[in-house]
């Protein structure tokens, strides 16, 4: 964080200082929720949890090195105190953000946006210092928390935005006005609460809204509800995708044997060849934004292509392949689901299985509930479990409750009546089952929204094995 004073933070986010010996202390360290993250300099801000309150913690945080909490009331130790602590941090964080004049690119989509995320930040920080958002935290807390990560030397931040509603991203933009806005798609994910796609593209196409006419609003050209948001803007429009009339273009899309995606990537200056390190054709698109973005801000193709060639997954539980001694592959995506995310997922799994088949290997999908699909529920369920037979996974594992049965039941009715697909109740009677059946070259794949837990399934899958494991 830029360096500013407990006085210059109280005037931005409007507060009354409270047991604070000396106004013009400055705050140097980072802006921090945890008091275990706080480090010698910092900011911490103290937020009422449903389990936890953080103002319990603010003696604590001051002890380990903290100028000040910044709190909805006074807490004993130096604070500067305020109404609505989200809110200010928030405005702390456009504060910070338009002192510090750096380029801002924010992304948003129903799927892939961390995937995407941590490509265009090992691309950008091939070229300048950048801070992106870690992991996925995407929300009105995560957002300005990353922001403010960024210091005089930072030259990107890259910040990825989630919705929950119509409005939401429009507040997330406000707190950090980007230049480059990039819209990757618009899914099913979160169809329960926004009630159909088109109110999701609404949600998502604030967005664009918000750029200056000096900005670059970056659309997937493939996603027709993303290419219309080009009405929506001001900015210059940039398109993306395999479609032919796109600005940053993918041409001779392919899979390698062990189902990375490899492409030649147009640019308006140039071609140049990819192969990404990362599994399934569904990260073509997310490729294909990143470089749009990283061409944007004046990369070569060259430069972009080497960078992709490159990169690797910087979050956890997403497509996470790691090879286990015993030459079984454990593919951990369970991060999240939905069914776009889903199917991508299975198709991966599908083409990694192509050569492990022929050599009397399996594959294994271990999969559980899409949540917030609303009435959709059901159908989602269903089609899932058909095209795990279609792709010819050898064997489907549905986990849960009822979503897991409509998952097997969709399996069943597309023709997976012997021993194919099983239904277990929980975690650990897929672990239990995959224990026991597992053998040498087989590839096992795990996804499930975040609600599920099925990441336990990896986990255990790759603690029983001796010696070394290789992430891949």
């Amino acid at each position: 964080m830029i360096a500013l004073s407990l006085a210059e933070i109280a005037g931005i986010v409007g507060g009354q200082p409270h047991d604070v010996p000396d106004p013009s202390v400055t705050v140097t360290g980072p802006v921090v929720i945890d008091s275990r993250e706080v480090r010698q300099g910092s900011l911490f801000a103290a937020f009422a949890g449903e389990r936890v309150d953080g103002h319990d913690y603010a003696e604590r945080a001051v002890e380990a090195g903290a100028v000040a909490v910044l709190a909805a009331r006074p807490v004993g130790v130096p604070a500067i105190v305020v109404d609505d602590v989200v809110a200010a941090l928030g405005a702390l964080a456009r504060a910070a953000v338009e002192r510090l004049g750096t380029t801002v690119v924010a992304l948003t989509g129903s799927a892939g946006k961390t995937s995407t995320k941590d490509l265009i930040a090992q691309i950008l920080e091939r070229k300048a210092p950048t801070v992106w958002t870690p992991g996925s935290l995407n929300n009105e807390i995560g957002l300005p928390l990353t922001a403010l990560r960024a210091t005089a030397e930072t030259r990107h931040l890259v910040l990825e935005m989630g919705a929950r509603g119509i409005g939401h991203i429009e507040y997330l933009a406000g707190l950090t006005p980007p230049r480059i806005g990039l819209v990757l798609n618009v899914g099913s994910a979160h169809i329960g609460e926004f009630g159909s796609r088109e109110a999701i593209a609404q949600a998502k196409g604030e967005l664009v809204e918000v750029l200056p006419e000096d900005g670059a609003a970056i659309l997937n050209a493939d996603d027709p509800l993303v290419r219309a948001m080009a009405s929506r803007t001001k900015a210059r429009v940039i398109l993306f995708g395999e479609a032919p009339d796109a600005d940053v273009r993918g041409e001779n899309v392919r899979l390698t044997d062990d189902g990375r995606p490899a492409f030649a990537l147009h640019t308006p200056t140039g071609c140049s060849d990819v192969t990404l390190r990362l599994y399934g054709e569904h990260h073509v698109s997310n490729a294909l934004a990143a470089a749009a973005v990283a061409h944007e801000l004046g990369m070569s193709v060259t430069e972009i292509a080497d960078a992709l060639s490159g990169a690797g997954t910087l979050s956890r539980w997403r497509m996470e392949v790691t090879e286990r001694p015993d030459g079984v592959t454990v593919v951990n995506d369970a991060y999240n689901a939905n069914p776009e995310s889903m199917k991508a997922a299975l198709r991966a799994l599908a083409a990694m299985g192509k050569a492990r088949q022929a050599a009397g290997g399996r594959t294994w999908a271990v999969l559980g509930q899409m949540a917030e699909l609303g009435d959709a529920s059901l159908a989602e369920h269903d089609a899932v479990g058909r095209l795990a037979v279609r792709l010819n996974v050898s064997k489907l594992v549905a986990v849960g409750g009822k979503e897991a049965s409509w998952l097997q039941l969709g399996a069943y009715n597309e023709g997976s009546w012997g021993e194919e697909s099983v239904h277990v109740s929980d975690a650990q009677a897929a672990v239990d089952l995959l224990r026991s059946e597992l053998r040498p070259g087989d590839a096992v794949l795990v996804k499930a929204s975040r609600s599920v837990g099925l990441e336990k399934v990896a986990l255990a899958l790759l603690e029983t094995t001796e010696g070394e494991v290789a992430v891949r």
